[in-house]
């Protein structure tokens, strides 16, 4: 006889569930029944220990079947099988059935001796009598089949079918009389119908994956050739132009205490985000306590109106946008709109209303559109999981549209806000409006008082609607630098700062920020004089670093340090002010987009491009860096768990050598021509080095071919005197051994602020490098961290012998270090490895 395991929140319904069934059936002919229920007797919870230890108890040859109520208990009971002995494990099943009724039948049938799988499907359908009673079953959705016409695609755009280039495929599929349908050959996701985006959404697809595009109807031919011509395109999405501005201060930081002269810490999204102004606090969810529901066809046509009034509302953004920022931005809402004429949400919707027992349409649009923001939240891809902040900015602007609030953060708000200060408040705002848009070029407030948004999240029709002559800048409570909101408001040059979490934004009061040093602060004491110095000194710093571009970065005593450039094109080498050379070529950016791998004179061609861009300066080219979040359409990987914990980087080639040996071929024809490096990224042992070596050496590399890795794994960064042995350089790459070393997903808003790469833990593996590696082996960076002015500081003062930023931070970067004595740099960066905090360290800076 097969056990039965209970999960629940509440240990008192469990047991009542229990006591129920067992009533069933006579009490020797019952099975073991256990229970984890509750952190105790009144405590709501689960607990995955308490689940393993029932799982236990319950344990039997024929099976254990665990049935649970909802939520954590599924995650709880999943975690507890890998408490388990594997093989109990492995005859474990978690079901999805109802609780209550599901127990019942699962116990009557077991006492029967019926198999597992018998009683897993008795208990799935353990509501089949109750709804075939009321006549409320729930017809079953109808299958997906694919078409008899298709064709497949590798998907190549940067960041898979997100938001935009999916609300393209569906306006295409939607023009057609056929049913098209879309499969991830990757995943074995679908098929789903095209043409809606939220199932399109579901599909997860990202960069590097197979997609087949099928039709079938009297145009199904047309429409495959459409999208497949739209696939060849890239789903007319163009590739991100942000991420080397932002990288300069693209660190996180802790979230900081309330009240007067409380201070936060986000992160940043531009070079000089430096603001003060007025509070405009806009962060609560939209009231609907106050709304009156009618009958059904009365919530039917509301729940139109408010659909009509949001989709012409989002067409006036998306032109407004489109003459004002570009047409890129303007595509945003585009998607949005897609998503408010999806068939599945609004069906979804309008079956609510009609259907669901006292359901309001605000109730149905915000269960619908809840739903698909959930579904974005369960993807694999940082940048596609904040695509839920968009669905949750549409779902917003219906629910504002049914109880007939106005938009958020209007220009008119501003001025109100800022009159209705002080005179020194509004001086403030002057000041930092005046200074801001003189450096962020675009944020002047042409002598009026000015205000910074405060938001939850920071949506694409909020940016696009403020006015930047009035708002000087923008607060985000949550997380990530890839929201399309982030991405409008940058573009328009409105100073933003994210993440600076729960610290508590009075209505108007003095608030400030500086992005670069992930500072937020609520009624400075000096009144933001501070603040309004840092936007004068950054300004005219730039303009100086700008005009010393070219001239070497020599310390006051006289310690030449090399800034290099981290290049993902050719064109980025052309910008590289001032660069000594490229520290880091991304060769996986730079073919990024390419569906076959490049050839050997393919890439021989480009590698000579970037050194004749920079001159004949040194370059260093690193070998193929794929998987995690960097796949390659031309190298497609197998679906894993854990992404950045599986085959990255070198690990890879292991079992693909001839893209290695391709590549390797290509670095050591044109290090004949000209100063080249080479370095092997994502290393863990000495036996991988040698590998890479030995791939190498077969090839008979020029005498001036310099050799190196990367280290970003705390392993290698500790066991760098074994690694280094023979090789010429490191190079340390700040951004994974932060991940790594915090165990923090800077996209996860929920742990971002772990990952901060001035962490007394990441900065003590730096100095371990330093002093570990090999006597001759040099010391670089190429991380985040060394395009950070006050963090290259440090790094010099740790020992680490070259910098390696994003282009525009070169001259910055440079101007600093000419500035510093290397003497005190190396006492101030001894001081910081014994600081308990990253905060510690910054304020110490």
């Amino acid at each position: 006889m097969i056990g039965i395991v209970v999960v629940s929140h509440s240990r008192a319904l469990a047991e009542a569930a229990v006591g129920l069934a067992s009533e069933m059936v006579a009490e020797g002919s019952r099975p073991v029944i256990a229970v984890a229920a509750g952190l105790d007797e009144t405590t709501f919870g689960t607990d995955a220990a308490a689940v393993a230890e029932a799982i236990g108890v319950a344990d039997s040859a024929d099976g254990v079947l665990v049935l649970l109520d909802l939520g954590s208990a599924v995650l709880s009971a999943e975690l507890a099988l890998e408490f388990v002995d594997p093989e109990v494990a492995g005859r474990v099943k978690l079901s999805s059935a109802p609780l209550v009724e599901g127990l019942v039948a699962a116990v009557v049938t077991a006492s029967t001796g019926a198999t597992l799988d018998a009683v897993v499907a008795e208990a799935s359908r353990g509501l089949a009598g109750k709804q075939d009673h009321l006549g409320d079953a729930v017809a079953d959705e109808p299958v997906v089949a694919e078409g008899n016409s298709f064709v497949e695609v590798v998907v190549g755009n940067e960041h898979g079918l997100h938001a935009r280039p999916a609300a393209k495929v569906v306006g295409v599929a939607q023009r057609f009389q056929a049913q098209v349908r879309l499969t991830n050959l990757t995943t074995g996701k679908g098929p789903v119908d095209a043409g809606s985006l939220s199932m399109v959404a579901t599909l997860n697809v990202q960069q590097g994956h197979r997609l087949r595009i099928s039709a079938s109807g009297p145009e199904a031919d047309a429409a495959v050739a459409a999208l497949g011509a739209l696939a060849d395109r890239d789903f007319d999405d163009p590739p991100s132009t942000t991420s080397a501005t932002a990288g300069a201060a693209d660190a996180t930081g802790t979230g900081g205490a309330a009240g007067a002269g409380g201070a936060g810490r986000g992160r940043s999204g531009s070079g000089l985000d430096v603001a003060v102004g007025t509070a405009i606090v806009a962060d609560q969810e939209v009231e609907l306590s106050g709304y009156q529901a009618g009958d059904v066809d009365a919530e039917r046509q509301r729940a139109q109106d408010a659909l009509r009034v949001a989709e012409e509302q989002l067409r006036e953004l998306r032109d407004q946008t489109a003459k004002t920022v570009g047409t890129a931005e303007a595509s945003i809402f585009d998607a949005q709109l897609a998503l408010l004429g999806d068939v599945v949400v609004q069906d979804a919707v309008f079956r609510a209303i009609t259907q669901g027992e006292d359901k309001s349409a605000p109730d149905a649009w915000k269960a619908a559109l809840d739903a698909v923001a959930a579904d974005f939240e369960a993807l694999d891809d940082p940048y596609q999981r904040e695509r839920a902040q968009d669905v949750r900015s549409v779902r917003n602007r219906v629910l504002r549209a049914l109880v007939g609030q106005d938009e958020p953060a209007t220009a008119g708000a501003a001025d109100n806000r800022a009159a209705d200060d002080g005179a020194a408040s509004t001086g403030a705002a002057d000041d930092a409006a005046a200074s801001t848009g003189a450096a962020d070029g675009g944020a002047s407030s042409g002598g009026a008082a000015g205000g910074v948004l405060v938001v939850r999240e920071l949506d694409a029709g909020t940016a696009a609607a403020v006015d930047a002559e009035r708002v000087v800048g923008i607060a985000v409570r949550a997380a990530g630098t890839t929201g399309h909101g982030v991405i409008v408001a940058r573009s328009r040059g409105i100073p933003v700062i994210t993440g600076i979490g729960d610290v508590e934004v009075p209505d108007g009061a003095l608030v400030g920020f500086d992005a670069r040093a992930h500072e937020f602060v609520v009624e400075p004491g000096d009144g933001g004089e501070r603040l309004r110095g840092v936007v004068r000194e950054r300004t005219a710093e730039r303009e100086a670093a700008l005009v010393a571009a070219e001239q070497a970065a020599v310390t006051l005593d006289g310690r030449t340090i090399e800034v290099l450039a981290n290049v993902g094109s050719v064109q980025d080498a052309v910008d590289a002010r001032g660069a000594d050379g490229a520290g880091l070529v991304r060769t996986e950016v730079l073919f990024g987009e390419w569906r076959v791998a490049p050839t050997v004179d393919e890439q021989v061609e480009a590698f000579r491009a970037i050194a004749a861009a920079l001159q004949g300066k040194p370059i260093t080219i690193r070998t193929w860096d794929v998987g995690g979040d960097k796949p390659l359409a031309f190298l497609p990987q197998d679906r894993e768990t854990n992404p950045f914990l599986g085959e990255r980087g070198i690990r890879v080639f292991r079992r693909r050598p001839e893209l290695l040996r391709d590549q390797l071929t290509a670095i050591c024809q044109v290090a004949a021509e000209t100063p080249v490096q080479v370095m092997f990224p994502m290393v863990t042992t000495a036996e991988e080095v040698a590998w890479a070596r030995a791939e190498l050496a077969e090839l008979n590399p020029p005498a001036t071919l310099k050799v190196g890795i990367m280290v970003e794994v705390p392993a290698a960064a500790l066991r760098i005197a074994t690694l280094a042995d023979g090789l010429d350089f490191v190079s340390i790459g700040t951004n994974d051994l932060t991940q790594y070393t915090t165990a923090s997903d800077r996209g996860n808003s929920a742990v971002a602020a772990l990952a901060d790469g001035l962490d007394p833990a990441v900065l003590q593996l730096i100095d371990h490098v330093v002093r570990g590696v090999p006597n001759g082996a040099e010391v670089a960076v190429c991380g985040d961290l060394a395009s950070d002015p006050d963090a290259a500081v440090l790094l010099v003062g740790l020992g680490v012998h070259e910098l390696s930023a994003v282009g525009p931070q070169v001259p910055t970067v440079k101007a600093r270090l000419r500035q510093i004595d290397l003497a005190k740099a190396a006492t101030l960066a001894a001081a910081a490895l014994a600081l308990p905090s990253a905060t510690a360290v910054r304020n110490q800076l």
